[in-house]
């Protein structure tokens, strides 16, 4: 892309909207002036569609401007090189890009260090053009781009482009399903974007994992108002165990007597819990000398265990629990069983390395439900033995699929949604997955006071949703992919007589009998018991020695 190209065609869209904005005011000024409305318009209801519609063009006219600025500001830092000698020496480059970028910060009125951030998100996405071009044309937002630009940083050429293939071109292999990126809110895109950057990484999610298990810390920070932060860096299955914890903790105390709202609540119970979890060093060390006297003395082992479980309960400090918390785990079924090192999603958190879930699965987290998919395309296969009742199944299996709050822009995934029928069972719904879907409180009370109105769900899709008046919002699908096949399985078909000819077994669906299609089994089916009642012989943790990855 050259300096300077194309900035006619961004100002195009801009001139667009604008131009549309003004027929929608002077539409909104006849209605207001009320001199020939015909009598059978409902005014008030024409005025709230046109304020809505003009919010929709100001936020597409938004985009364009943040185009303009974006391109703007990456050319302003070309044209400074530009302007210098070829031969010119590597600082008078360096002087010449802060030049620019403090002049910028001038005239948008920033700071430097904002400036300079604006600048290098500018320049990724201008070398990003199907982003560019989506901006420009209002599809998506500043903050959609600057998520692409954040999420392809210390990617290769190959893989930014790969990934905004996925999202951004409809005839790219496997594009992502659902509503399009600008139809997101940017959380939620962000959470699609990091689990397909998670999966095509070019380095594994094991090794990255360990550098960040060997970065963990804790943070202090005084706030104002005599308040303070403490943060958190943990693996993501502990961290997302301790919120789920405080939260239902924080439900259960809720009542008529309670005051305390659950924002207020969730880190009054964290500070009981860290503050109460055992004895300082200096007590403890006082426990077991006391209890080493205690035995020298001959007092008994009651006197010495009494002392002990101070010092035991402390020495346990260090050590972080398996964690207990109501999560779906959902594992591919080759890389439970340690043939493949895909990553498996946490419910709430996202991609996790394969041997997280491994040890979640081996050390008995009770409450941890171990959920396999189908290697041919990723779909959920079938829940645990131990939520077999009809009742538990659906509602985990919703849960599973929808992953949070249906309603358009929610991110409520919280573990008590309500499980909703989408027509009501009094209108004749029935209680099955196309008839269902997770709702939070909000939204559930929302649905049944307003006319919004849910498309039908799929097996493995939610639904979408009609607003009352009449904007169709697409279902966030959870853009799932095939599933990794295991090295000699599809590419050594000469070993497996049964199975045709290549091209049919590269195709990710092996025929015969050597596979049975889950689809097929009844959940009573006893080939399931069997199955979960398998012991799964799993390798050996590589995060015991973490350090090794790095090298």
């Amino acid at each position: 892309m050259g300096i300077g190209s194309g900035c006619g065609v961004v100002l195009e869209g801009v001139h667009a909207s604008v131009a549309a904005l003004d027929a929608l005011d002077r539409e909104d000024a006849f209605l207001a002036a009320g001199a020939g409305v015909g009598a059978g318009l409902d005014v008030l209801q024409r005025r709230y569609e046109l304020r809505l519609e003009r919010l929709e063009v100001s936020s597409r006219l938004r985009a364009q401007l943040a185009a303009v600025e974006a391109r703007d500001a990456a050319e302003c830092v070309g044209f400074q090189h530009a302007m210098l000698a070829p031969d010119a020496p590597v600082h008078e480059r360096t002087f010449a890009e802060m030049s620019a970028v403090e002049e910028i910060a001038g005239v948008l009125t920033i700071s430097s260090g904002a400036a300079g951030a604006f600048v290098e998100q500018s320049r990724r996405v201008c070398s990003l053009p199907q982003v560019l071009e989506a901006l420009a044309a209002g599809d998506l937002s500043w903050q959609h781009a600057r998520i692409v630009a954040d999420e392809t940083e210390g990617l290769t050429p190959d893989g930014a482009a790969a990934l905004v293939a996925h999202f951004f071109d409809p005839d790219a292999p496997n594009p992502a399903r659902g509503a399009a990126p600008g139809e997101l809110v940017p959380s939620r895109f962000r959470v699609r974007v990091r689990a397909w950057r998670e999966r095509h990484h070019p380095e594994s999610l094991q090794k990255r994992h360990a550098k960040g298990v060997a970065d963990r810390r804790m943070e202090y920070t005084p706030d104002r108002d005599g308040m303070a932060w403490i943060s958190l860096c943990l693996p993501g299955d502990t961290a997302c165990a301790i919120w789920n914890r405080t939260t239902a903790t924080a439900r259960g105390l809720q009542g008529p007597n309670e005051p305390r709202t659950l924002t207020q609540l969730r880190p009054d119970i964290a500070a009981s819990l860290l503050l109460g979890a055992g004895t300082s060093a200096r007590e403890a060390a006082a426990g077991e000398a006391a209890g080493r006297t205690g035995d020298a003395a001959g007092t008994g082992a009651g006197s010495v265990s009494g002392t002990g479980s101070a010092a035991g309960s402390n020495s346990d400090i260090g050590r972080v629990p398996t964690p207990r918390a109501d999560v779906l785990v959902m594992v591919p079924v080759f890389s439970l069983l340690g043939l493949t090192e895909e990553p498996a999603v946490l419910d709430g958190h996202g991609p996790i390395p394969a041997s997280m879930a491994r040890k979640l699965v081996a050390d008995g987290a009770e409450s941890f439900y171990r959920v396999l998919v189908d290697p041919r395309d990723g779909a959920p296969l079938e829940i645990g033995r131990t939520r077999y009742r009809l009742t538990e199944t659906i509602k985990q299996w919703i849960r599973m699929r929808d992953g949070k709050c249906t309603f358009p822009g929610c991110s409520n995934h919280t573990a008590d949604i309500e499980s909703d029928h989408l027509t009501a069972w009094e209108n004749g719904g029935t209680t099955g997955t196309s008839n269902l879907a997770q709702l939070c409180p909000k939204h559930h009370r929302l649905k049944h006071a307003r006319p919004w109105v849910p498309d039908a769900a799929s097996k493995n899709g939610p639904p979408g949703w009609t607003s009352p008046t009449g904007r169709h919002y697409k279902p966030e699908h959870p853009d799932r992919e095939p599933t990794h096949w295991p090295p000699g399985i599809l590419e050594s078909p000469a070993e497996m007589p049964d199975w045709p000819d290549v091209p049919e077994v590269l195709s990710g669906e092996p025929p015969g009998d050597r596979f049975i299609d889950p689809d097929e089994l009844s959940p009573a089916d006893p080939l399931w018991d069997d199955f979960y009642a398998m012991a799964f012989r799993l390798p050996p943790d590589p995060e015991m020695n973490w350090q090794l990855l790095l090298m």
